[in-house]
């Protein structure tokens, strides 16, 4: 009976209290009754820091000593046949290796890969003889003869092959010289003072461009005053290539004298057709010879008549042979008339 008492009495007043209210004065109506909040973590004191490292459990795990090996190896192995200077065999022995497991890689990284790279190297340093001078490939003989070391062998192929080559083009260089044009001489001078790479850059491109300019200058001497063939043959070198300029200067030349001088020979022969025949000139006869009839001047002496004497000839070798019978002609006279006058005063005396 008590409950329900209390009850009709809250009923009672409960309208009086609802319309007490403010809400219910205002006109607004009531908010909705929020949710429960989650409780709060009471606040850090500000003298606490968070811990430095990190907890224990977010580092990885230590791998197995024997894992650890195994993978280092394998990138190892890796590394070495990525080598450029790595050969086909040691690329192929290395992924045997990988693929055989941890005591075969170990073997290789140990053992293996060194014996391969010393005969990868022989096989390089014999290579160089293909176009080595005379210091490289004595160079060649003696450390392919010893029993050399990996690492002489590198050092070799790395350092004292260079020395060597240069070495060899500094002869070549100064063969260059002699014999060369200006500007060739000029260039081999520069690269004998300068550098190993100069020397290599000179034989490479400079020795050409220098020798061209040379044999420009000495084609132009060649077919100055030269014949038609000669300079029609030296322009067109001139105009050519710096192969066609040295191939004129070997053989073109040459071939081009020969043309003239031929050419010249052949202009000659056709002014000897073109000449006339010479009239023989007649012999000339002495006086009181008959033409024909094969005496000769000179060989035939006229004797004077009653002492007056014969006409004698006056020209050609035959005035000697006149003046000679003339003087005999004349003693023979002489001795005569001396001969009547000892015979006259032989008879006056008788």
């Amino acid at each position: 009976m008590s409950r329900i008492a209390a009850a009709i009495t809250v009923s009672a007043l409960a309208p009086a209290v609802f319309l007490s209210s403010p809400a219910f004065a205002t006109g607004e109506e009531p908010a909705a009754p929020a949710g429960p909040t989650a409780p709060t973590a009471p606040d850090q004191p500000a003298s606490v820091q968070p811990p430095a490292e990190q907890p224990a459990a977010v580092q990885p795990p230590a791998e197995q000593p024997g894992d650890s090996q195994a993978e280092q190896d394998r990138k190892t192995i890796l590394a070495i046949i990525a080598d450029p200077m790595a050969s086909e065999y040691m690329k192929e022995a290395g992924r045997k290796a990988i693929a055989a497991g941890p005591a075969a890689m170990r073997k290789f990284i140990e053992t293996d890969q060194h014996v391969i790279r010393r005969d990868d190297y022989r096989v390089l340093i014999t290579r160089l003889a293909n176009d080595a001078g005379p210091a490289l490939k004595d160079g060649i003989k003696q450390i392919m003869r010893s029993d050399a070391t990996l690492e002489q062998l590198r050092h070799f192929y790395e350092v004292t092959q260079h020395e060597l080559r240069d070495e060899d083009n500094q002869v070549d260089i100064s063969r260059m010289v002699n014999g060369a044009g200006p500007n060739l001489k000029e260039g081999a001078k520069k690269a004998l003072k300068g550098t190993p790479a100069d020397r290599i850059e000179f034989l490479k491109t400079g020795q050409h461009h220098l020798r061209d300019q040379d044999n420009r200058i000495e084609i132009a001497q060649i077919i100055d005053g030269g014949g038609p063939e000669l300079v029609k043959a030296g322009v067109a070198a001139l105009n050519g290539t710096p192969a066609d300029r040295a191939e004129f200067l070997k053989t073109g030349q040459h071939e081009a004298r020969a043309k003239d001088k031929k050419a010249q020979e052949d202009k000659e022969k056709e002014k000897e057709k073109e000449k006339p025949t010479p009239t023989p000139t007649p012999t000339p006869t002495a006086p009181g010879t008959t033409p024909g009839s094969g005496s000769t001047p000179g060989n035939t002496a006229v004797t004077p008549q009653g002492g007056s004497g014969g006409h004698l000839a006056t020209t050609g070798a035959g005035n000697t042979a006149w003046i000679a019978g003339g003087a005999g002609t004349a003693l023979v006279a002489g001795a005569g008339v001396l001969l009547a006058a000892r015979m006259r005063r032989a008879g006056s005396s008788r």
